[in-house]
């Protein structure tokens, strides 16, 4: 069977070839892509040209058209095929989805179907990680099976598939038995849990003979819906559909909705209209009596309890209590009188109140919920209860003029900019201020007068609250609310290497929702630090930062500076007990983007063989281990007590910068900070190409103007540390050339500069 696939396409040139690649590798051969453009340039289109030697691509462009059911629609016209399948430019297949479903035509189905999975990755990225995790566990259930498994397995082509909120088969004739069937696919294809914006003809083989047949085309009116009528009445009219969910679709969800939202994430205040729209459209497709009309029905209510009815009351916008409620009252009325009796509770009153357009007593029972179901959060969290003091009662008191609250790695320790920032107005400022610490330890040692507190803690939403001024070296949490006199100084955490936040075409952690938040976090900061001209353009870049930026270098490296700093140095040996007659080593990894359990908790297997770094060189050298403050496993150095020393939870690393001969790292920052120093630096990067070409990428090319040798093993670094005299003079000119560039700004005075600019002293 030939299949035409058909391809809108508007823009990003990135996700169209991710998706023409996964074609090229798709093994279905008589297939021909039909690229319908919109409002795209012929220069645009010159990278298709390489495709055409693989594919079979032809390239139409709308004429006085716009929008996706435009597209398709052409497309529909142009297709030769005897099957139809729609691919959006910013998706791509996985393991060979045309021919798993070509396959499953197992009765000459009018529509087959596969499986779509959602991701946030290109799919370089997405692959990397699958074949990761089969590595890993090769008896895991992933949809890597090929179609011939799947149903020699007897589970690849079934048309019956029970859904969570569904009755069982029923056991009667074989003409009811036909009839569930049919009905199934209706409840797999538009089922009840979810709204009518995810109803969709992604990953769908139409026969081209059925959609010509019965006239079926996209309505161009709708912007965001219009899969829904189409999708709806093809239903209506068939009873061939097959379910193959060996063949699966990878749906790309957008991780940058500030400046490449996808469909979906287009903040349109029309598109609550067209939805109300579509809805009417479509329930005149089908009979009323027919459960495809229940289940639309059934959308409707889920959306106007859970989504719009909350608006009646939260919303600072008037048209949702005025033109909007008119409109979705009119569309409840459609809604059958049986179906609003079968329901209960809240859900019952609710329509009720709708279908009579009684906004008064709509609202009353919105509130009356929405107070019932805060009531249960406050008494089921403690975060909860703390959360609504925040914004019910400490947000309502006055700001505190001379209060400054201070946080280093989300509490986690008295160190980095914020603590020289702190330590310089309370030597030079003392008594004028307020100084509010976060710390989660309770035994942490903070010098000069202060107050401590515990993250998440009722003191912590109270000072949140009351404080003018914030000096965070890392985000704040997303739901902190910025006042009127607020002062907000971002000090950050380094000069940045790996590529960050918008700069990224991916997002590769545990909080794909990266983007979007940091994006509205950075939307508070009044101040941001730049350590050198390159973070200055690099931070403007990357946060979309266009508030205040103070050249003044880092505070937390006056001390790399300071004129004592050979006796600082010997006094924090002594402490830590380390040799003073042998060299030291720094190993200060960072962590990796894809190596996590959980949101916010990073894992890393330590490379280094220790053990045969202490039988070379223990008579000379110890090493200390610093791990990013991300990673949440502790080193184990059982066995090398008095060569390593773990000091992972060592608050100040500039400390360590200061005690340590040589520096190891990787694709973190700290190199960038231990330049000022001067002292020689290996870069351990046993994972060069994953890391940058999978995971982030880098900004500077760290093959050629790191001041250091990349080395791969651990024989390399014990090679380079008894050569470290020639390796030294090897990169001395490199060295003397990143020193301008990136440490040029450090003088051991940045923490007053920033004082004088934040404060006004």
């Amino acid at each position: 069977m030939k299949v035409s696939v058909i391809i809108p396409y508007h823009m990003d040139e990135a996700n169209l070839t991710d998706c023409l690649d996964s074609l090229i590798e798709e093994e279905h051969e008589n297939k021909e892509i039909i690229i319908v453009c919109d409002s795209v340039e012929n220069s645009e289109l010159e990278f298709v040209d390489k495709y055409k030697q693989k594919l079979d691509i032809r390239v139409h462009k709308l004429e006085n058209k716009t929008g996706v059911a435009a597209a398709r629609n052409l497309g529909i016209d142009k297709a030769t095929g005897d099957y139809i399948y729609f691919l959006d430019s910013d998706d791509y297949l996985y393991n060979n989805t045309i021919q798993t479903l070509v396959e499953g035509n197992i009765e000459e189905s009018d529509i087959i179907y596969g499986k779509k999975k959602w991701t946030w990755f290109q799919r370089s990225v997405y692959i990397a990680m699958k074949q990761e995790e089969d590595n890993e566990d090769d008896e895991d259930e992933d949809i890597n099976i090929d179609s011939a498994q799947l149903q020699a397995e007897g589970g690849a082509y079934e048309k019956k598939e029970s859904d969570n909120d569904e009755e069982e088969e029923p056991e009667d004739s074989e003409e009811l038995l036909k009839q569930e069937t049919i009905n199934r696919a209706y409840r797999l294809l538009i089922t009840k849990r979810k709204g009518i914006k995810n109803i969709s003809v992604l990953n769908i083989l139409f026969k081209r003979s059925f959609i010509e047949n019965n006239k079926l085309r996209f309505k161009e009116d709708f912007k965001y819906f219009s899969d829904l009528p189409f999708l709806v009445e093809a239903l209506s009219k068939t009873e061939e559909i097959t379910k193959c969910y060996g063949g699966v679709y990878i749906k790309r969800r957008h991780n940058d909705p500030i400046n490449f939202p996808s469909l979906s994430q287009i903040k349109d205040p029309l598109r609550f209209d067209e939805q109300i729209e579509a809805y009417l459209y479509t329930i005149n497709k089908v009979p009323a009596d027919s459960e495809i009309r229940d289940r639309l029905d059934r959308k409707l209510i889920a959306y106007y309890t859970k989504t719009y009815a909350p608006r009646l009351r939260r919303s600072e916008q008037d048209k949702w209590r005025n033109e909007n409620f008119i409109a979705i009252s009119r569309a409840a009325n459609e809604i059958s009188p049986k179906l609003i009796k079968t329901l209960k509770g809240y859900r019952k009153k609710a329509m009720k109140a709708l279908r009579k357009a009684d906004l008064e007593k709509s609202i009353k029972i919105v509130n009356r919920n929405l107070a019932w179901k805060k009531f249960k959060r406050l008494l089921k969290s403690k975060p909860q209860r703390r959360k609504h003091l925040y914004i019910h009662s400490f947000l309502k008191k006055p700001v505190k003029e001379n209060y400054i609250l201070f946080e280093s790695f989300f509490g986690k320790s008295y160190s980095d900019s914020p603590k020289y920032i702190y330590e310089y107005l309370s030597k030079n400022y003392p008594g004028k201020y307020k100084c509010i610490w976060v710390i989660n330890k309770r035994n942490q040692k903070i010098p000069y007068k202060h107050t401590k507190i515990k993250r998440f803690s009722y003191k912590y939403y109270y000072y949140l609250a009351r404080s003018k001024y914030f000096v965070f070296n890392g985000r704040q949490p997303e739901w902190v609310q910025k006042r009127e006199g607020n002062v907000f100084l971002q000090t950050w955490h380094g000069t940045p290497l790996k590529k960050l936040v918008f700069d990224q075409d991916d997002v590769k952690s545990a909080t794909p929702r990266y983007k979007m938040q940091v994006y509205k976090q950075s939307r508070l900061w009044d101040y941001l630090i730049a350590p050198n001209q390159f973070s200055h353009e690099v931070f403007r870049r990357c946060f979309m930062y266009d508030e205040k930026m103070l050249d003044t270098g880092y505070p937390r490296n006056d001390i790399l500076h300071a004129e004592n700093k050979d006796e600082i140095a010997k006094e924090i040996r002594k402490k830590l007990n380390i040799p003073l007659d042998k060299k030291t080593i720094l190993y200060a990894p960072t962590w990796r983007d894809d190596e996590f359990y959980d949101k916010g908790q990073y894992k890393f297997e330590l490379q280094l063989n220790l053990r045969k770094m202490k039988e070379e060189l223990g008579d000379g050298y110890v090493i200390l281990l610093r791990t990013h403050y991300f990673i949440a496993d502790h080193l184990d150095v059982t066995g090398l007590e008095g060569f390593a020393y773990n000091l992972s939870k060592y608050n100040d690393i500039a400390e360590l910068y200061l005690i340590s001969d040589i520096l190891i790292t990787d694709y973190s920052s700290v190199f960038f900070d231990y330049a000022n120093l001067k002292r020689p630096i290996l870069f351990f990067t046993y994972d060069l190409e994953k890391y940058r070409d999978v995971l982030r990428g880098f900004y500077i090319d760290i093959e050629t103007e790191v001041p250091g040798p990349l080395l791969f093993n651990t024989e390399e670094i014990i090679s380079q540390l008894k050569n470290i005299n020639e390796m030294n003079d090897k990169y001395k000119e490199i060295y003397e050339s990143f020193y301008n560039r990136f440490c040029a700004w450090e003088d051991g005075n940045a923490s007053g500069k920033v004082v004088k600019a934040v404060f006004k002293l």
